[in-house]
């Protein structure tokens, strides 16, 4: 099952694309893979997806070189 969820950058307000993903983390993994971020010198980017639905918001931070997407702690 799948819901909607809009996903930016943590560092700004745009760009905010749209995805219908299984989770919060493929949500943010599939907008890296779109939006092509440029990572930060760690070689990580963080991005804040929302779920549409309840309006919750999660921040990941994505590894740039495996997509493994962490919380951002």
């Amino acid at each position: 099952m799948t819901q909607a969820y809009s996903v930016r950058p943590r560092d700004s307000r745009s760009p905010l694309l749209v995805f219908d993903e299984s989770t919060a983390e493929a949500a943010a993994v599939v907008f890296l893979e779109t939006w092509g971020a440029e990572g930060e010198e760690t070689g990580q980017a963080a991005v804040i997806v929302r779920e549409l639905e309840t309006g919750r918001e999660h921040c990941f931070r994505i590894d740039l070189d495996t997509g493994e997407a962490q919380p951002c702690g």
